[in-house]
């Protein structure tokens, strides 16, 4: 996933053969058939970015870190131009036209505030599926110009905690807890965890505990790791030998994810048995696929997601959209999570905008209907979301989580396919733990 996350981000597997992007093809797509877009998502649509704005223009922000060293999303602003050019043939959101702006947001703390300082800049209604570890540069400039955060890909503290802040999935926070619950009812003898070296790292060895603690009394080891290494030989070693034989290790370490297990992979003849795991935003379907699909390392791994596997009929209107309006575009693949965020929150943008009332549609309208009851159905990608004080979970550090599920994966010959059917709310995992406040 040319875009994996490292929890901060998860927000990689190789220098393996780099993992080539994945285009929804069109053969394919067509093999849908008349699947319909549900109502849900039509009944907002919105508009090609332009020069000229009118007075009922929408104007948006996506921001994501494009052409670093460490974790990319190129597919988060590729999704919301598509969007907008797909909402723009379909009458745009509630008759609004919807002008996106996109900003690189370099994966550093300049580079977020300057994304940030720029949307306040424009003036824009609100930033939409966006991408950063660096919540404290971005949110306190779209606090004090009272600009709604929709839909981020849950990577920063401060996207469950500011007021501000609409979350879509549960973040990091969910998917460590709920990897800790999978790889707990998966019967490891121990675990491993490998993570970043950076402060929005230190939270994930006590976020997998808090899982791993519904089945097990042992804590996973917890091995970090440069976010931007060209190898990880020293780690992996440290991993399989914290995890022993019959153990399990997971990683999260976004782009770099790949490069881990690449390590890993070459210490495997050791005669140890160890399973792996990850989460979405570091393992997805490309990088099982450059790893060696059903040969590879991943036959069998363990992986927690926020969403449907991509196979999942749910997700057919956001394929037939990329198909429509970004066929040729190598950056967007949908088995990508930060792709699919990206189009959950214009989901919910679109749904939010339509339940508007009268007058003009700006932030302080938008930010009306979201404290106020505003709800918003995804097709079964999610559960309903909305975003009023009593829906909120009220976990210790992660207060504004309104949705609380992951997805159990696993690599079955050579494809991430469901492990479970159906949503696992890791809700009360959470609130249950002893996570300090952020």
């Amino acid at each position: 996933m040319s875009g994996r996350s490292p929890f901060v981000p998860l927000p990689r597997l190789s220098r393996l053969p780099r993992p080539r992007r994945v285009r929804v093809r069109a053969a394919t797509l067509r093999a849908l058939g008349a699947t319909a877009v549900s109502v849900s998502v039509l009944a907002g649509c919105g508009v090609l970015p332009g020069d000229a704005q009118g007075s009922s223009d929408i104007t948006v922000m996506t921001w994501a870190p494009v052409g670093t060293n460490a974790t990319n999303m190129p597919g988060m602003p590729a999704m919301a131009k598509a969007y907008a050019r797909w909402a723009d043939s379909n009458g745009g959101l509630a008759g609004h036209r919807l002008d996106v702006l996109t900003c690189n947001e370099r994966n550093t703390p300049a580079g977020a505030a300057a994304c940030a300082r720029e949307a306040v800049a424009k003036k824009v209604d609100a930033v939409v599926g966006s991408y950063s570890q660096w919540g404290q540069q971005f949110m306190a400039p779209l606090e004090a110009a009272s600009i709604p955060y929709i839909g981020g890909f849950g990577l920063s503290t401060q996207e469950f905690t500011s007021y501000r802040s609409y979350p879509v999935n549960g973040g990091q926070a969910t998917l460590l807890a709920g990897n800790g619950q999978q790889l707990a009812d998966s019967d490891c003898a121990h675990t491993a965890l490998v993570r970043p070296d950076t402060s929005a790292g230190d939270t994930l060895a006590q976020l997998l505990d808090t899982g791993l603690a519904t089945r097990h009394e042992h804590r996973a080891t917890d091995v970090r790791a440069p976010e931007d290494a060209t190898g990880y030989a020293q780690e992996a070693g440290q991993a399989r030998d914290d995890a022993g034989d019959g153990g399990c290790v997971t990683a999260q370490l976004g782009d770099h994810t790949s490069t881990f297990f690449d390590s890993f992979r070459r210490l495997s003849d050791d005669g140890r048995d160890v399973r792996v795991s990850s989460v979405v935003g570091s393992v997805d379907q490309p990088l099982i696929d450059a790893s060696g699909g059903a040969d590879g390392l991943f036959e069998n791994a363990i992986v927690t997601g926020w969403y449907p596997d991509s196979a999942d009929p749910a997700w057919n209107a956001m394929k037939k959209v990329i198909n429509k309006e970004a066929f040729e575009d190598d950056s967007i693949d949908a088995d990508n999570a930060g792709v699919q965020t990206t189009w959950i929150a214009y989901t919910a943008l679109a749904q939010i905008v339509s339940s508007v009332k009268g007058g003009k549609v700006d932030s302080g309208s938008i930010i009306d209907a979201l404290d106020h009851g505003a709800t918003v159905t995804t097709g079964g990608l999610t559960p309903p979301l909305r975003w009023r004080y009593q829906d909120m979970l009220g976990a210790p550090g992660f207060p504004r989580i309104v949705n609380p599920d992951v997805t159990y994966q696993v690599v079955r010959d050579g494809r991430l396919v469901a492990q479970k059917k159906g949503f696992v709310n890791v809700g009360r995992t959470l609130v249950g733990s002893n996570l300090p406040p952020q």
